[in-house]
């Protein structure tokens, strides 16, 4: 998502989460960053995985940390 593309009024949950994620994404420099939210409330972050023997997309790797941490 490029900021010209993110639509002007968005809840302030929703802009924390495109914070997280860019934010995730510039620390690594990695392709993508990805935040996901579980029913609780907590958030979950993670970049690109390019590895030799494992490729993940941000978000992939963003729902199996939510997983590995018991989220529903």
């Amino acid at each position: 998502m490029t900021e010209s593309s993110a639509p002007e009024h968005l809840d302030p949950e929703d802009e924390k989460l495109i914070t997280l994620a860019r934010t995730s994404r510039a620390r690594t420099q990695a392709a993508e960053g990805a935040a996901v939210r579980d029913e609780t409330g907590r958030t979950y972050t993670a970049a690109t995985v390019e590895l030799p023997s494992l490729k993940l997309t941000a978000l992939q790797a963003a729902v199996a940390a939510a997983v590995s941490s018991e989220a529903g």
